[in-house]
């Protein structure tokens, strides 16, 4: 056994692991060689929660250009403020996005990312007790064809990450005229039911198939830490042109 397996090997026994860092063997550097190769000029972060997925745009991928963020929880968009705060080029909006122009109820997680507008089901809070409800707010639902020509250009080339906590059907179904629009998309999408109604991985990848979307990246999500089952995961879509979907 060479020395490089040998330290491999230690490193597992303590829970960490080395690899390297390219767009084959690396979610990350897929995600960034994605971003660049499809040359997004825009990113639409729906369920921006605290920032965290643009902060990670910004510090771990490289990407400098335009985000905006939608996020409804009156205390999560506080935090997102004062991540957004002095960043050139990111835009929030303290909104959720749906398939109504309307004002619905949101329930609070006690861990806020898992918050959601449906119900949470018993299989969630067993593998993560520290999400369950503890509480609700009254919230800004829109539809994002209803907002879309004031936030983007014809021009703009667009990625649109959603993260819901199951609602994400509704959202795609609120923007049915702006997904022609709309390039590249990244979507959290449950293997197993984890909140009332939501449609399964198998299911939305149907719908995004139907929508012109073709699958070309998949990221691991939410993991039960006592099987080890994956829950969730990201699937990344893109629409490629009608040229090269016929060849």
């Amino acid at each position: 056994m060479n020395i490089k397996r040998k330290l491999r090997k230690l490193l597992w026994r303590a829970g960490y692991d080395i690899s390297r860092i390219t767009p084959t063997s690396h979610p990350l550097a897929r995600r960034k060689r994605l971003l660049e190769h499809y040359s997004i000029d825009t990113v639409l972060d729906v369920g921006a929660n605290r920032g965290q997925f643009a902060q990670e745009l910004r510090n771990d991928l490289g990407y400098k250009r335009r985000i905006v963020s939608f996020e409804p929880l009156s205390s999560a968009f506080e935090l997102l403020k004062a991540s957004a705060e002095g960043v050139q080029g990111w835009e929030i909006f303290n909104i959720a996005l749906g398939d109504s122009d309307e004002t619905q109820e949101i329930n609070i997680a006690g861990n806020s990312y898992s918050s959601s507008l449906l119900d949470m089901l018993p299989s969630h809070v067993e593998s993560a007790p520290e999400s369950k409800y503890i509480g609700s707010e009254m919230i800004e639902v829109k539809c994002l064809d209803s907002i879309f020509d004031d936030l983007c250009k014809p021009t703009n080339k667009i990625y649109m990450k959603i993260d819901t906590q199951g609602f994400e059907s509704q959202v795609l179904k609120g923007a049915e005229k702006s997904l022609a629009r709309i390039d590249t998309i990244q979507m959290e999408m449950s293997l197993v039911p984890l909140y009332e109604g939501q449609l399964l991985f198998n299911e939305m990848c149907m719908l995004m198939s139907e929508e012109g979307y073709s699958l070309v990246a998949i990221e691991t999500g939410f993991s039960d830490p006592n099987s080890g089952q994956l829950l969730q995961v990201d699937g990344i879509f893109h629409r490629f042109p009608a040229s090269l979907q016929e060849s």
